[in-house]
């Protein structure tokens, strides 16, 4: 499926464009087939070196930006929405774990059908490690998706939980962790994520006395995070920063924390920077938890109890006093069906979605038993910290299956195409569901009136430096969070 070198991808893309040192020039739209994409997609990924994947990755961008279709912001869109110009609807964040390519076609196809613009691709800080993913393919990918179905408009790339690690902070190692993740934010933007959700909530400590207390290194780090995104990101690209009150899965967020959190960033941030941009939205807790909520046989709890009116007040105090775009909900996406609509009504801008696209994958009658099997016992031998003292055995599996992801990448893209094809048909009917619950719908109008895409231009040399970075044995390790 892969081209074996620079001078046959660069021949097979000739009907479509001229692909020269500096620049692709496409010659003929209509001559970039869907095979084409394909092949360019999977030499992205598979490709045997850094300088044949970096080259694919770069024309895949570069097609992609002829179609119409370019990493984009969606500041602007939630500043909309907290100026009262724009909502009613509520922003699926889908995280593209298994069988990436499969998952964003099938993400890119509901949109299509339902004319939706409104929709975030994103990845968070250990996703990368245990997928495999880092930042310039994940956004091959998800460009190379939408242009194989057709897509054209602003397409919204998130980098999600950027996050501290608690224990490293609170450790001698605490200047490396934060220049890692400030490495892994020059990255994101380097890549086109121009939207990154800031994840300090880990370090809010409970047991100070105050709420402004309690934030106080939370606001204060978010607030550095910030001002560096502002002095990285691109001319003519304001980056949406989100901010995070408290962990997801702890204590329910409420109002006062909101305005703690709020006037304490924003104090902060004049104090990095006079004209610094602020947030564009913030994450609280309602009650979900990453993952779900899982009973000793490994399989979901469905009665898990949200707590809408909180929800609702929170986003409703984001936009009036904060100009924000509202609340965002995290760590939906194993609630039961009839939870979804509840969100728009509510006035969430965002809502987070990962963790049942991957469960669907594993869980297809079509997804190969041996196969299965093979990436079971792979967990069972290489994700023990994922095992906790009281876990069943199915809950264990529930919870480390996740990181098999990576290491089985190449396998299960290369699934057979009755499988993938079927996989990819019920992921689709899937995001049809929610975007349709979360009123998406016919939003393509409202992201084209507030929004506009950055012409960037792409640098090959750039891409293939990219292309040769690895994923460390301790990134695959990671126990941080996505939904």
């Amino acid at each position: 499926m892969t081209f074996n070198s620079v001078k046959e991808m660069t021949d097979a893309v000739k009907p479509a464009a001229t692909v020269l040192s500096d620049r692709v020039s496409v010659t003929d739209a209509a001559a970039v087939t869907p095979d084409l994409v394909d092949r360019l997609v999977w030499t992205s990924v598979f490709g045997h070196d850094a300088d044949l994947r970096g080259t694919a990755r770069w024309i895949v961008r570069s097609l992609a930006a002829a179609a119409g279709i370019r990493p984009t912001s969606i500041h602007d869109l939630y500043m909309a929405m907290g100026r009262s110009d724009a909502g009613g609807f509520t922003v699926p964040a889908i995280n593209v774990r298994a069988m990436a390519y499969e998952t964003a076609r099938a993400v890119v196809r509901a949109a299509k059908k339902l004319n939706a613009g409104a929709f975030i691709f994103e990845i968070a800080r250990s996703e990368i490690g245990y997928t495999e993913q880092r930042p310039h393919e994940y956004a091959a990918v998800v460009l190379g998706a939408a242009l194989r179905e057709g897509f054209s408009g602003p397409l919204f790339i998130q980098g999600d939980h950027v996050q501290t690690n608690a224990k490293k902070y609170n450790s001698p190692d605490r200047d490396k962790e934060l220049d890692g993740l400030r490495a892994l934010i020059k990255e994101e933007i380097a890549a086109g994520f121009y939207n990154i959700d800031i994840d300090t909530s880990t370090l809010v400590d409970l047991d100070k006395a105050t709420l402004p207390e309690q934030q106080e290194v939370n606001v204060n780090l978010a607030a550095d995070f910030t001002a560096f995104i502002r002095k990285h990101e691109p001319d003519g690209v304001t980056v949406s920063v989100g901010g995070e009150i408290g962990e997801v899965g702890g204590k329910n967020s409420d109002v006062h924390e909101l305005h703690a959190y709020m006037e304490g960033f924003n104090d902060a941030l004049k104090k990095r920077g006079t004209n610094l941009v602020g947030l564009s939205k913030i994450s609280v807790q309602t009650g979900t938890a990453h993952g779900g909520f899982i009973n000793a046989d490994g399989t979901l709890r469905m009665d898990v109890k949200i707590d809408l009116k909180t929800l609702e007040e929170l986003s409703r105090v984001a936009r009036q006093e904060y100009g924000l775009g509202g609340a965002v909900q995290h760590g939906a996406s194993t609630l039961p069906p009839e939870a979804f609509d509840a969100f728009p009504r509510a006035g969430a801008c965002e809502i987070h979605l990962a963790t049942n696209f991957q469960n669907m994958v594993y869980e297809h009658g079509q997804f190969p038993a041996d196969l299965k099997a093979e990436m079971y016992a792979w967990v069972r031998e290489h994700a023990t910290e994922e095992r906790k003292p009281k876990d069943t055995e199915e809950q264990f599996i529930y919870k480390a299956r996740k990181k098999a992801i990576g290491p089985f990448k190449q396998t299960m893209w290369a699934l057979e195409d009755k499988a993938r094809r079927a996989i990819g048909q019920s992921l689709e009917e899937q995001f049809t569901f929610l975007m349709t619950k979360l009123k998406i719908g016919d939003t393509a109008p409202v992201v084209s009136r507030f929004v506009r895409a950055p012409h960037i231009a792409l640098d090959r040399e750039a891409e293939i430096v990219a292309a040769g970075g690895k994923i460390t044995a301790a990134e695959k390790k990671a126990e941080g969070l996505a939904d």
